[in-house]
């Protein structure tokens, strides 16, 4: 399973949720950390427990990604690992992107993304996910969506997060659909995928709305 998007006064801050969240000093690994899953920022170090995830769910997770027509797959060697850990360390210490390794134990699991934060009068941002295809439909992804909510709400203070996801996608809509995000509607051709220009179903939440639902998605996901 997997969903790509593109990559305010702060709000208050719910004890249970900071309590969770660990925010170490810079080129630290940043962890969030829910019920059962937890979200560490990849290091060099997973490269085999991520290499292993990743050629096991090939024919799973390749058809949902973004990729021009012809293109060869991206390379999954170490080196190329290793670049892709550190422009993910970048954009943290700029604060326009945040990348997590979704741990379930210590067993790697998948990878879900805060991406193209926007600042000024945007203060906004994209979530993306995907899931080994073992553990798919347990509930560790909207587990680890409500995690990331609560860090880009309470944390780094966004007053709104988008999730994009094409519309046979079904194990994808599956998790928006268990949270409740709003749907705003289908954008047409919105993104290349797998060769194909794909129409994307889109769900957003606000701010606004993250306060009236925190205590009800956080007891119900992460307490």
């Amino acid at each position: 399973m997997s969903v790509h998007p593109h990559g305010a006064a702060h709000a208050p801050v719910d004890r249970r949720v900071q309590r969770r969240v660990m925010a170490r000093p810079a080129h630290a690994p940043l962890e969030l950390a829910g019920r059962r899953v937890l979200l560490r920022t990849l290091s060099e170090a997973d490269f085999d427990a991520w290499l292993e995830v990743r050629c096991r769910c090939r024919e799973w997770l390749v058809p949902w990604e973004p990729r021009p027509k012809g293109a060869p797959l991206p390379s999954e060697d170490r080196a190329s690992f290793a670049a892709r850990c550190s422009l993910r360390e970048r954009e943290r210490q700029l604060g326009t992107g945040y990348g997590f390794g979704i741990f379930v134990g210590s067993r790697f699991s998948g990878e879900i993304t805060l991406s193209s934060i926007q600042r000024g009068p945007f203060q906004t941002g994209h979530i993306g996910y995907w899931i080994d295809r073992d553990l798919a439909g347990r509930g560790y992804t909207p587990e680890a969506v409500v995690v990331v909510l609560a860090f880009a709400f309470d944390t780094i203070a966004l007053h709104r997060v988008e999730v994009s996801i094409i519309p046979r996608n079904h194990a994808s809509l599956r998790v928006v659909e268990k949270l409740g995000l709003r749907s705003e509607g289908i954008a047409q051709k919105y993104l290349e995928i797998d060769g194909e220009w794909e129409d994307h179903a889109k769900f957003a939440i606000t701010s606004e709305e993250w306060r009236r639902r925190r205590d009800q998605l956080i007891e119900e996901w992460i307490a």
